[in-house]
């Protein structure tokens, strides 16, 4: 792959997860220049770290209507109904897509697909390879790019979208009055300067929020860098406020929040409290397989009423082989000092899933145009209050393959100008041990989401939070516009915009709905609405 970034391609691709990857391959493949840009290292991401699986309906003994049906009650009455079939009708295509790029899944002794079955699922529908199901495909496609030539670039920051609008405020001539995309910045953190590169096309791909939270299942790249840069180039975000608690992961006294996938429950596995005996029957009739928000708020209210500072699973009394099915779940327990064949997993919820994001249509584009959106930095309305269990690796590849057909249509047929973009102005403060400030914004910050917005929520609560925030978030960008960026700096900014975003979401929704769930308001409302927050700034 290529280490010499031109100055301009037909599309770049913001993030390396499965979105980014499927839909670079599907471009590359009609002959487009597309370039990708991630933060990291190219394997660095969420899909990588997605343990469950990919649900699609693979089996005899399932159906659309009942994939549809389940999707459906775990959003909560919040989901798009038409949106919802469209995207899981996909799903077996997708999943033949990915077989044939040379995904493995996991199969019987009899060589049937092996399915499992988590919270929120009627039906065995959960393909997966082990419990690695997302670094498998994040290999399989890594591959694939390598083979069609895709240029990958790693240790590239985002910092922000270059359009229309923007470049004409810098008394740059632009060509028409509309606004659109025309390229981005990126920090390249390897020889500490920042890049301009143009393009027609943008897509943001960077993934979810978690590090929003103090405690996250989320790898360290998950800082809202997608839905920050949106906002900031005007467009406004989608349902923030759902973020999604994944209910059990693994608890150890230095933070360390290893994810246990929920796969688990789905062996038969049953979560139980310091007396060893099973609690969720009491909150809801599928007890451990329940919708993921239904079993946080329980695993919440069973802690602060017994005050232990977790629950357990009960693995020794799994039936089959635990290291068998959950190699890296078992190995990882054991670095941790628990042996899940022998004793249970101690487990506490965590900041998991951003349901919010980006308002894409099914195509993954935006209301500014050129700029897409696809993976768990969009909103499509498939998730609604609550997403199912093992639907987002689905979501993203299923996006993703429409998503590049539409690029490729715009492509095919737009005139093609000169873009012209605006140099980057850095700051002239270099870097000073007041760096050590944003160590303690972020700390803060974390702290201020964890405790006022996290399970259970209440407008008190979310009115500190706003409070701090804003604080923290005039603080930062005096910063930022005096400093010279480098990677802490820039993601703190992102940070604490997302962070923003998601209390002013939390303020707008006067009821209780899915992962939202408000003291004040613990009623559902009579009619679902999404909640739509403005851009912080234009």
């Amino acid at each position: 792959m290529s280490t010499r970034v031109k100055k301009e391609y037909d599309l770049v691709i913001v993030g390396s997860g499965i979105a980014g990857l499927s839909f670079a391959l599907k471009v590359a493949e009609a002959g487009y220049r597309v370039a990708i840009f991630t933060k990291k290292d190219k394997a660095e991401s969420n899909t990588n770290y997605a343990q469950g699986g990919i649900a699609a309906v693979t089996s005899a003994q399932d159906d659309l209507d009942k994939h549809v049906e389940d999707t459906l009650e775990a959003g909560d009455g919040l989901c798009d109904p038409e949106i919802v079939r469209e995207i899981l009708r996909d799903g077996p295509a997708r999943i033949q897509d990915l077989a044939e790029m040379g995904v493995s899944f996991s199969s019987l002794d009899d060589g049937r697909i092996s399915l499992g079955k988590e919270g929120g699922h009627s039906k065995r529908r959960v393909l997966h390879v082990k419990d690695v199901t997302g670094k498998a495909i994040e290999d399989a496609l890594l591959a694939n790019i390598a083979k069609q030539g895709v240029t990958l670039f790693e240790h590239y920051f985002a910092i922000d979208l270059i359009t229309a609008r923007k470049a004409r405020k810098l008394g740059v001539k632009v060509e028409g009055n509309d606004d659109r995309v025309l390229g981005i910045y990126f920090f390249d953190a390897n020889r500490d300067r920042v890049v301009t590169v143009a393009a027609p096309v943008v897509l943001l791909a960077t993934g979810g929020a978690g590090q929003t939270y103090l405690y996250t299942t989320n790898p360290s790249i998950a800082t809202g860098d997608g839905v920050a840069m949106a906002s900031r180039a005007g467009l406004s975000a989608m349902n923030l406020e759902f973020m999604q608690f994944h209910p059990t992961t693994l608890h150890s006294s230095d933070g360390d929040r290893f994810l246990v996938t929920e796969a688990v429950r789905g062996e038969g596995v049953k979560l139980i409290d310091a007396k060893g005996k099973p609690f969720l029957k009491k909150h809801h009739p599928l007890a451990d397989l329940a919708p993921r928000d239904v079993v946080a708020r329980a695993i919440d209210r069973e802690m602060k009423r017994s005050g232990s500072p977790f629950v357990r699973l009960d693995t020794p009394n799994m039936k089959g082989d635990f290291p068998e099915r959950f190699p890296n779940v078992y190995e990882n327990c054991l670095k941790r000092g628990v042996d899940a064949v022998r004793e249970p997993i101690p487990v506490v919820p965590a900041a998991h899933y951003s349901c919010g994001g980006i308002p894409t249509d099914l195509d993954c584009s935006t209301k500014l145009k050129g700029l897409y959106a696809c993976g768990e930095v969009a909103c499509t309305g498939l998730h609604g209050a609550n997403r199912l269990a093992s639907n987002s690796l689905l979501e993203a590849v299923v996006m993703a393959h429409r998503g590049a057909e539409a690029v490729c249509s715009f492509l095919e047929t737009r005139r093609k100008t000169k873009i012209t973009l605006p140099g980057w102005v850095d700051g002239d403060v270099p870097a000073s041990d007041e760096r050590v400030v944003l160590s303690h914004n972020l700390d803060e910050l974390k702290r201020t989401m964890w405790d006022y917005v996290g399970i259970v929520r209440s407008t008190k609560r979310l009115e500190r939070a706003k409070a701090r925030l804003r604080n923290l978030e005039r603080e930062i960008n005096e910063y930022y516009w005096n400093a010279k960026v480098d990677l802490s700096l820039l993601e703190v900014r992102n940070l604490v915009c997302v962070a923003e975003l998601i209390v002013r979401s939390a303020l707008k929704r006067k009821e209780s709905r899915g992962l939202h769930y408000t003291l004040d308001f613990p009623d559902l409302a009579e009619e679902a609405v999404n909640t739509m927050v403005p851009p912080l700034r234009r």
